[in-house]
């Protein structure tokens, strides 16, 4: 009798209609498989313009319904054994953990504070990406500040994210309390701004990985003030303009974040030995060590003291430019020379060489004066002479080209260096 009851019950349970909730998923889920088998090339620019708006506040809505769904379903996560809704997500649909946590954590957010923010996402109103910003930006305001002026900013909020994408308005997040409380605005962005900056000073670092490819991967942290200062100096020479003004006609060759490294490598080999910190007793210099045989040699290897190998052309350039120590070594590897190191051109001589330049000299370089380094016609490394007169102004992209022997260059009677690829 009740194993029959059992029976009847499970009938029961499978002839039970699903909830209507999972009902409209799977008729949306549906319509936009039957959608899928239609052409969009062959729609009007009207209609493509329709349907793209109609799929975009689709979405929005989808990202609604599915946040208030892993907000409700922590119970069934942990029935089943899952770490959280996120992990259970993640198991059953071979998606990376990481971004649905962040789901999970703004679903949280919703569901338990920001109702405004919920209701204008389920109205199509505000994207994930605005509401991950406004629940963050919201969420930094201060814990002893009267719940009127949170739900005041709160309503802001989402008019704000109404006109504005999720950069703008994590920008325009930052002032929301001129709004929301201007009798107090200024005082508490005073604060906010000191807590940020010491935290930006907690937070330095700075990281470096050998790729093993003859390069390094430099990551670093450091306060707003400090990064703005570096890119105003690497903006300068990223984008040179000529004496009228206008901006270098070649500026487009090179891809940007390129262009942004070779000016932060030019940078620190603008830099002045002699007023850096001393290191070991001496002012910071770069010992080369390389064979007497080998810099004899074209093609040649040598090696800065303590890093990696470095070929013979790069050597040659570095000697234009860097203070060093040149360590040449016998057979044996015994020291057979060491040099006295010394800045090869002085600041004089600089100045000089750039006064009469007027800005790098290969052709069609707009580089100015200031970002240019010294190359020898002869170079030192062959016993050339440490004199304007046998030098020329080039920037560090071009210096590199000097130095490089798959490249040709010859000097224009304009004083110009035109390049060209050898074949």
């Amino acid at each position: 009798m009740e194993a029959s009851r059992k029976g009847v019950l499970m009938v029961a349970q499978l002839l039970e209609p699903p909830h209507q909730l999972v009902a409209c998923i799977e008729a949306a889920t549906a319509q936009i498989a039957d959608a899928l088998t239609y052409e969009p090339v062959f729609l009007s620019p009207e209609d493509q313009r329709a349907a793209l708006l109609a799929l975009n506040e689709q979405e929005r809505r989808t990202a609604a319904l599915k946040l208030k769904l892993m907000a409700a379903s922590e119970g069934m996560a942990d029935q089943d054994g899952a770490r959280d809704v996120a992990t259970w997500v993640a198991q059953r649909t071979r998606a990376d953990v990481g971004p649905l946590r962040a789901q999970q954590r703004l679903a949280k957010a919703l569901d338990e504070r920001w109702q405004q923010v919920a209701e204008a996402m389920a109205a199509g109103g505000v994207s994930f990406e605005q509401a991950q910003v406004i629940v963050r930006g919201l969420g930094d305001l201060p814990d002893y500040l009267d719940p009127e002026i949170i739900a005041c900013a709160e309503t802001h909020a989402v008019e704000l994210a109404q006109d504005h994408s999720p950069k703008e308005l994590r920008l325009l997040l930052r002032r929301i309390l001129d709004v929301a409380a201007p009798e107090i605005a200024e005082a508490e962005d005073a604060k906010r701004l000191e807590r940020e900056e010491q935290q930006a000073r907690e937070d330095m670092r700075l990281t470096v990985k050998d790729k093993g490819t003859g390069s390094m991967r430099i990551i670093i942290d450091v306060p707003g003030a400090i990064g703005q200062r570096l890119l105003t100096n690497l903006h300068a020479y990223a984008n040179p303009r000529k004496a009228d003004g206008t901006l270098d006609s070649d500026a487009d060759r090179i891809p940007y974040p390129k262009k942004l490294a070779q000016a932060f490598c030019a940078l620190l080999e603008h830099l002045d030995p002699a007023k850096l910190p001393q290191h070991g007793g001496m002012a910071t210099t770069l010992v080369v060590t390389i064979t007497k045989e080998s810099l004899e040699k074209d093609l040649a290897i040598g090696s800065i003291l303590g890093g990696d190998a470095l070929s013979a052309t790069e050597l040659r350039r570095m000697a234009c430019t860097a203070k060093i120590i040149p360590a040449v070594l016998g057979g044996k590897g015994e020291v057979l020379d060491l040099g006295r190191g010394r800045r090869l051109f002085s600041a004089a001589q600089r100045l000089a060489l750039a006064l009469r330049a007027g800005g790098c000299q290969a052709e069609g370089c707009g580089v100015p004066a200031a970002w240019t380094e010294a190359h020898h016609l002869k170079p030192w490394s062959e016993g050339g002479n440490t004199d304007i007169k046998d030098a020329v102004a080039v920037c560090n992209h071009d210096h590199q080209r000097l130095h490089d022997r798959r490249w040709h260059h010859e000097f224009l009677p304009n004083g110009k260096i035109r390049f060209s690829r050898k074949q």
